[in-house]
């Protein structure tokens, strides 16, 4: 069976603008339907890095917000912790940056959590026995919504050749722990360079994995460097954030296949105590050729699409990379070929990643299809 997505372009005309088409398209999808009164909503979107200006506008969140209280409900803005340091690593940063951005209570009419808590620990742990995890680590304040509407940023993506809605939800929903096992393997490391041996990331270690030693290389210092038992470390991630010089560094190991795999088996178990009370919405606009974890954005690879919504999270995705590959490419972007309206844009920007995988293992393991109906409105 196919699902449904709705579909609305940009034009727009005085007694219809787009934020009135917004309206429809959470109309076709029942948001009503969706939230009894007082339910938590949890509205998941992504901030934006500072320096980054390709996230949806507040406006639009402002929209969806008055809508969900419409029906009573009470929605909240939310989004986690990032694993890498930048200006939202951790709640204090990730809200100032929200601020800097445009999201203030004022202008979005909700409040803003940030679902992971103060440095990206708060978690709950939710049971998918999937291939790759058996549990998974979900940001506590998004397990505890009664609902969640997932509001995406449609763009290209260096790991999974492109980010909607299941990015958004499977690395975006994740605690640090979580987006730690999803691009990793193996434990954190140490530059022994960079480290001083402060020994601060001794006591931010619940596991007692950290150790100071002496320097292995031949590099002369008076001081010990920090350590970590990879068979101690149960991957938190926590020692990343909290070293101060930046010496404890991610191992990006993990292959492109499995990665997609494993975001997919976290998105599965953002939505697992939420099942038909899940909204997505996809907003093809300013399509860049990176994330917006980036502190900036680059010229789109195609002229501006519309708007999507659907329930169907593998749907709303499919039919959004099927739309951004039937325009035609813009040559003075990133895109170096692909140019015509058919051809695949993001595997010209990223030749070696496959996004295909995501949307196959998602519609394997239940999470959707990716058989859909679009449907102008």
């Amino acid at each position: 069976m196919k699902s449904p997505v709705f579909f609305s372009d940009l034009k727009v005309e005085s007694k219809k603008t787009l934020l009135d088409k917004l309206d429809i398209l959470l109309d076709r999808v029942d948001l009503k339907g969706k939230i009894r009164g007082k339910d938590l909503v949890a509205i998941k979107l992504h901030f934006g890095e500072k320096g980054n200006t390709a996230y949806v506008r507040p406006i639009f969140l402002r929209r969806v917000v008055d809508r969900v209280k419409q029906y009573k409900g009470k929605p909240f803005l939310t989004d986690t912790n990032t694993l890498y340091v930048g200006t939202r690593s951790e709640a204090v940063s990730h809200l100032t940056t929200a601020l800097e951005n445009g999201f203030t209570e004022s202008v979005v009419n909700a409040p803003i959590l940030i679902a992971d808590g103060l440095r990206g620990n708060s978690a709950v742990k939710v049971r998918i026995d999937k291939p790759i995890f058996k549990t998974v680590n979900i940001a506590r304040e998004i397990y505890m919504a009664d609902g969640l509407i997932a509001v995406t940023h449609f763009k290209g993506h260096e790991l999974s050749g492109f980010g909607g809605t299941l990015k958004n939800l499977g690395m975006g929903c994740a605690s640090r722990q979580g987006k730690l096992s999803q691009h990793s393997n193996i434990s954190p490391r140490v530059n022994e360079k960079a480290c001083k041996g402060c020994e601060t990331c001794l006591s931010g270690c619940a596991q007692e994995a950290i150790s100071m030693r002496p320097l292995q290389s031949k590099v002369e210092t008076k001081h010990s460097v920090a350590f970590i038992d990879p068979k101690k470390c149960v991957g938190c991630g926590e020692c990343i954030l909290t070293c101060p010089t930046g010496a404890i560094q991610i191992q990006w190991n993990e292959t492109i296949p499995i990665f997609q795999k494993k975001m997919v088996e976290y998105a599965y178990g953002a939505v697992q105590n939420k099942k038909e009370r899940v909204l997505c919405l996809n907003f093809l606009t300013q399509i860049s050729p990176a994330c917006d974890c980036n502190a900036y954005s680059e010229t789109p690879i195609v002229n501006d699409i519309g708007i999507l919504s659907s329930e169907d999270p593998v749907a709303i995705d499919q039919a959004s990379v099927d739309l951004v590959n039937a325009q035609e490419g813009n040559r003075s972007s990133k895109l170096l070929g692909a140019w015509k309206p058919g051809e695949d844009k993001f595997r010209a920007i990223y030749p070696e990643v496959d996004w295909n995988i995501q949307l196959a293992y998602a519609e394997e393991i239940g999470l959707g299809t990716r058989k859909y109906e679009l449907i102008r409105i």
